[in-house]
């Protein structure tokens, strides 16, 4: 079984590490209302998509029918 002769250093992990950050979720203006969306999502806020709505503004987007 192979066994690292030497410790490794915080900075060589650190390096290793280094492609590991959580990256940022993207965000979209809404056309409709501007408040921000993730995109390809209808819109929380005021219920549209896509230039037209998609459920009621304030009701939950969940199971919302894809389009």
């Amino acid at each position: 079984m192979a066994v690292p002769k030497r410790k490794t250093s915080p900075s060589r992990a650190g390096m290793r590490r280094s492609h590991q950050a959580l990256a940022a979720e993207a965000h979209a203006e809404c056309a409709n209302c501007g408040e921000l969306k993730r995109p390809h999502h209808v819109c929380a806020h005021c219920g549209h998509y896509d230039g037209r709505e998609v459920t009621g503004a304030g009701k939950d987007a969940k199971g919302v029918v894809r389009v």
